[in-house]
């Protein structure tokens, strides 16, 4: 395979979690130590909006700039350490079939849908929202002043030679994941990208599959 892919050799007959999340949807879970937790793009091309807390002190989150500078780049894919605010690892990618994720772009929120797009896409189901409506559902008591710069997994967001973001059409496929495996106790929050006003996920949001193995 190409420089980033890895294909993993785990069973998902095998998984202690095995969850299928509707587009527009938000999910919680806490990971142990060693536990492996992958993301399956089912139909192709569809954005996971993705953030990852210690579950014990959750003031230390995923840090865009502390990753991108740890590994020398912007794109995420087999290898990459997803390091802390606190400059420690949270997870590790250790397989992707994709090739390279975005961790610049960020979540689509009702504002930024408005002034991106149009007055009226205000009252459109975003990112930021579902991130918050599955933070209140488990009961963590984190507002979104605990939402910092989130990881985009499939989302394909080009730079251009000035330092401009571009949305572009995805490079992902049907079937195609991303594998972490958690380096301390992390608690994860997802949102499945409902975004129907940019190419991210061809303007058809789709349904993601989340499988966590335990690590032993």
């Amino acid at each position: 395979m190409t420089a980033g892919l890895r294909e993993s050799r785990l069973d998902p007959a095998r998984a202690s979690v095995d969850v299928v999340l509707p587009a527009g949807h938000g999910w919680t879970h806490e990971l142990a130590a060693g536990e492996t937790f992958r993301i399956v793009d089912l139909e192709g091309n569809q954005a996971v909006d993705t953030l990852f807390f210690n579950a014990h002190d959750t003031a230390e989150r995923y840090s865009a700039p502390d990753t991108m500078r740890a590994q020398g780049g912007i794109y995420l894919t087999t290898g990459t350490v997803l390091m802390s605010s606190d400059g420690r690892p949270l997870l590790t990618i250790v397989a992707d079939t994709c090739g390279r994720h975005d961790t610049l772009g960020g979540a689509c929120s009702a504002e930024s849908n408005q002034v991106r797009y149009d007055l009226k896409k205000k009252s459109m189901h975003n990112c930021r929202d579902s991130f918050l409506l599955a933070l209140a559902k488990h009961g963590h008591g984190m507002t979104k002043r605990d939402l910092p710069s989130n990881i985009n997994f499939f989302m394909n967001v080009p730079v251009t030679a000035r330092g401009a973001l571009t949305f572009a059409d995805g490079v992902s496929a049907p079937g195609r994941y991303v594998e972490m495996k958690a380096e301390m106790d992390v608690l994860v929050l997802i949102s499945n990208c409902p975004q129907l006003n940019n190419p991210c996920n061809a303007f058809n949001p789709t349904p993601v599959r989340l499988l966590v193995w335990s690590g032993s």
